[in-house]
């Protein structure tokens, strides 16, 4: 026990100094647990325990979250077990500690993992998602027949409280149509976060909601039905390539 009480004498004394974002709950040899908070959404709890055979195996790590979705959370420990075993023979405990702080602040979009789940589900084989960590972006790309729409979303730092901004990259839809997506996605994303004017009576405290998932659904629903959709004017369906007004990228 004399390396495990040096550990946590260590721990005890620079955790909450070398850990950004962290606060040392408990550091005793049964259990030492972490929270490292970067926002009210990104936000964990890191339990260690020691096996019996510590440093010479691995440390025992749980995560547990109330906000951050579960498969995200198995997914960093998978990591984190990666990144101890280097460590074996060592100290690990404050290593792993950072290494989770730090993965929370260079994977900003990790507070939208489960919505970017779900909406995967809703692309055709010809869409496409990326995702652009360093910048904090979403990048969508809808294709339905000849016709594409393209744009990013940007998740801000204080996200859900914040809504995304839905930024039109390229189309070669009519103007009319490309601004009715932008715009309506935009107002989808406004309402998740910001109370109506004049809320129902009896009605419980506006609170925000996440708005990558809705504005996405939206987008993918009503860029689909676009080219086989009728006009009001003719009632004809229009021909694939029958639009010109194509823009460079902005």
């Amino acid at each position: 026990m004399g390396l495990i009480n040096d550990e946590l004498a260590e721990v005890r004394k620079m955790c909450e100094h070398v850990v950004p974002g962290s606060k040392l709950v408990t550091c005793v040899p049964a259990m030492v647990r972490i929270e490292i908070r970067k926002t009210d959404f990104k936000q964990l709890a890191a339990c260690f325990q020691f096996p019996a055979d510590y440093p010479r195996s691995v440390i025992l790590l749980e995560l547990k979250s109330k906000t951050l979705s579960d498969k995200l959370l198995a997914g960093l420990v998978k990591l984190c077990e990666a990144e101890a075993k280097k460590l074996i023979g060592k100290p690990q405990l404050l290593a792993l500690a950072k290494f989770v702080s730090r993965f929370l602040d260079e994977n900003p979009l990790s507070c939208c993992s489960a919505e970017l789940s779900r909406v995967r589900q809703l692309l055709a084989d010809s869409d496409e998602l990326k995702l652009k960590q360093k910048v904090s972006t979403v990048s969508l790309s809808l294709r339905s027949g000849e016709y594409q729409y393209r744009a990013h979303l940007l998740v801000p730092g204080d996200y859900p409280l914040q809504r995304v901004t839905v930024e039109e990259r390229w189309s070669n839809l009519p103007a009319t149509l490309c601004r009715w997506l932008t715009g309506q996605a935009t107002e989808i994303a406004r309402r998740c976060v910001e109370p109506p004017l004049r809320p129902p009576r009896n009605a419980p405290p506006f609170q925000p909601q996440p708005s990558l998932e809705p504005v996405v659904a939206f987008l993918v629903e009503d860029f689909k039905r676009f080219p086989t959709d009728p006009c009001q004017h003719c009632k004809k369906v229009s021909q694939w390539g029958t639009f010109t007004n194509s823009r460079r990228w902005k």
